[in-house]
């Protein structure tokens, strides 16, 4: 009992610091804060707000009857008899009505003053012998792309469709070039089997790729999915919430050198109370005063921003991992200091830089190359072991694959720990 009333007169000094408070509860909210005011364009909604592109086209292709023979060997028949109605009908597809407003033009000048006098973004000029040059085996099919040079993202939307679809396309062309260099003379006779062979083949890829991308529910499920902006602040909101832990877990524990300067401790020492109690009562105290932190900002995350965290027991796990790992590395810290005024440099040198690294997988997540580096180098300090679980939390991972994050988090607090008390009880024997 008396561990505990030493450890709850503690937290009442913890939180009677308006500067404890406010790295404790205030820094963490108001840096994600900001974060959250500095995506503007996805705070209305969460989504990107993309204008319909203005697409003119110009079709001039003449048609090839070799392509004839090719479309009629696609499964199921194609509704053209020119490339360029292909690629006329893939862009007024339903599916890409929402981007792109098509339009037809009589010829390759109307189209280009369309643009001129920004009634469209962008014009598509297909060539007389667009299909002619793709049904030819040494034949380069092109298309001509006209576009308003003051945009950049409306006519790379573009470019990227057609650059997919034509992409598709020129694998047939691919597969009778190979066929007819690989299959004697006997292959041109049939060349329609190998285009429908691998047309049957490309769509049922494409269908089974399709199909993995789907999330097919029972009747009656539901699934929360965050907004993008969520899920670019939530772990900035979480790296905040680890990185402020380690601060509390160090201030905290600073109490017993405080109190040993202020004579304090000695006295207590005197007490009939034993000395373990007495340390171990310090030591509880920094464990629940980082607790109550983390407790607190997890909730208010959610209530505030909407973040996710995962499962109740990934993220229970994570939290418990976290505290542990802080608080004992304050224990730690503190136990190397002769005195709190040694503390400048930890607080300022040592905590911000090792926070820094242990959020550098969080900050590199868009670079992929950047993010395999990020992730190796942030396992180098406590912080990134307590990131990569909260990351894996909120990703949906459940307890058992957190399990190797929990562990680095429990080799350093057990490192942190035994070093830090053994210290502590030698320095006070």
């Amino acid at each position: 009992m008396k561990s505990i009333d030493i450890a709850l007169q503690d937290m009442k000094r913890s939180y009677r610091s308006v500067v404890g408070l406010v790295f404790m509860f205030v820094l963490p909210l108001l840096t994600t804060t900001l974060f959250y005011f500095m995506f503007g364009n996805l705070a209305s909604g969460g989504e990107f707000d993309l204008p319909v592109t203005r697409v003119i086209i110009a079709d001039l292709d003449q048609g090839s009857p070799d392509l004839l023979t090719q479309l009629a060997s696609a499964p199921g028949g194609l509704p053209a008899e020119t490339l360029g109605e292909i690629v006329v009908l893939a862009l007024q597809s339903e599916d890409l009505s929402d981007l792109l407003d098509v339009t037809l033009a009589a010829d390759a000048a109307a189209a280009r003053a369309s643009v001129d006098r920004q009634q469209a973004e962008v014009a598509v000029i297909i060539p007389a012998d667009f299909s002619r040059q793709f049904s030819t085996p040494q034949g380069q099919a092109t298309l001509e792309f006209y576009q308003d040079p003051t945009l950049t993202i409306a006519p790379g939307i573009v470019r990227s469709i057609l650059n997919r679809f034509l992409d598709g396309m020129a694998g047939t062309k691919i597969t009778v070039e190979v066929a007819m260099r690989e299959g004697g003379t006997g292959i041109a006779s049939r060349i329609g089997e190998v285009v429908q062979l691998y047309l049957a083949v490309s769509l049922a890829q494409a269908e089974g790729s399709a199909a993995a991308l789907i999330d097919v529910q029972p009747p009656g499920t539901t699934q929360e999915v965050s907004s993008p902006l969520v899920r670019i602040i939530g772990p900035i909101m979480g790296g905040m919430m680890i990185f402020y832990a380690f601060y509390t877990g160090f201030a905290t524990a600073q109490s017993i050198l405080r109190e040993e300067e202020e004579r304090t401790l000695p006295r207590l020492f005197t007490t009939p109370t034993p000395q373990a109690a007495i340390l171990t009562g310090k030591l509880l105290a920094v464990f629940l005063t980082v607790l109550v932190q983390v407790v607190v900002l997890l909730i208010a995350a959610y209530v505030i921003f909407g973040i996710r965290w995962g499962e109740i027991a990934a993220v229970a796990l994570m939290a418990s991992g976290t505290v542990i790992t802080a608080s004992s590395f304050g224990v730690f810290f503190n136990s190397m200091l002769r005195s709190t005024r040694q503390s400048g440099a930890l607080f300022g040198g040592v905590l911000t830089i090792t926070g820094m690294i242990g959020m550098i997988s969080i900050f590199v997540q868009g670079s992929p190359s950047a993010a395999t580096l990020g992730n190796t180098v942030s396992l180098l300090v406590p912080q990134g072991w307590a990131v990569r679980a909260m990351v894996q939390a909120m990703d949906g991972a459940g307890a058992p694959t957190l399990g190797p994050a929990l562990l680095g988090m429990l080799v350093w607090s057990a490192a942190f720990f035994a070093i830090g008390v053994w210290r502590f009880n030698r320095r006070y024997a």
